[in-house]
């Protein structure tokens, strides 16, 4: 049976300013919706296990929608699924044949560097499987590494959060460095359309979406590519 691993952040608190943060919802119940609607089974990690805090801002009225409110209200995905999430030192990256990087503001802190993220991904992508990101989450994606221990992305063609997204965001000088910025530095082709608008960008196994709009249409093209 096909299974997909929808990994979140632990970071529930910006540190270099007094603001919350965690995983922006809609980023990962539209894509696990989307697997849900095609009978994948859907399983969450996080960097270190344990409670996945969820971003404020995409709880507000304007951005819970009936999918946000189907997954939400759920006791099981709140208190179980997010509550009590298994750390990346306990996933069996065999067991999954696609990975799914979803954002929020904390996963510049806590996905970039973490080797043993970088290593499922890469062991999924290996056996055959999707590797797939969205909006701040594809900088898990500069976790991976070739055979040869060099950025895994160079020269792979993708989007994520744009520059002018996060000033929109008044967060440029609040984030460890701009996500656009770093695809880039790691050797990435990185396109982009309008601030907030959707934007997939299919590389072969890679899948990304540049903001939190796209993250449906990223579970999409994944399942396309399952076909």
């Amino acid at each position: 049976m096909t299974k997909a691993l929808i990994v979140v952040t632990n970071t529930a608190k910006l540190p270099t300013i007094n603001r919350a943060t965690g995983l922006w919802l809609s980023e990962a119940t539209h894509f696990n919706k989307v697997m849900k609607d095609n009978n994948i089974d859907v399983d969450y990690v996080s960097p270190n296990g344990g409670y996945v805090p969820i971003d404020p801002g995409s709880l507000a009225p304007d951005s819970m929608d009936e999918t946000n409110w189907s997954f939400y209200n759920e006791e099981k995905y709140r208190d179980q699924v997010l509550g009590q999430s298994p750390s990346a030192k306990q996933v069996d990256p065999k067991n999954y044949d696609i990975i799914y990087f979803a954002g929020g503001h904390g996963v510049m802190w806590d996905f970039p560097e973490n080797k043993t993220l970088g290593e499922i991904a890469k062991t999924i992508y290996d056996r055959g499987g999707i590797v797939s990101a969205v909006c701040h989450g594809v900088v898990g994606l500069l976790s991976m590494k070739d055979n040869e221990g060099n950025s895994w992305i160079n020269g792979k063609n993708l989007t994520g959060f744009t520059n002018e997204e996060e000033d929109i965001n008044k967060l440029t000088d609040a984030v460890p460095f701009l996500t656009e910025e770093a695809l880039k530095n790691a050797g990435a082709n990185h396109t982009k359309t309008a601030a907030y608008t959707e934007n997939v960008v299919a590389d072969g196994r890679l899948v990304t979406g540049q903001n939190p709009q796209s993250a449906h249409g990223v579970g999409e093209a994944v399942i396309d590519l399952l076909a």
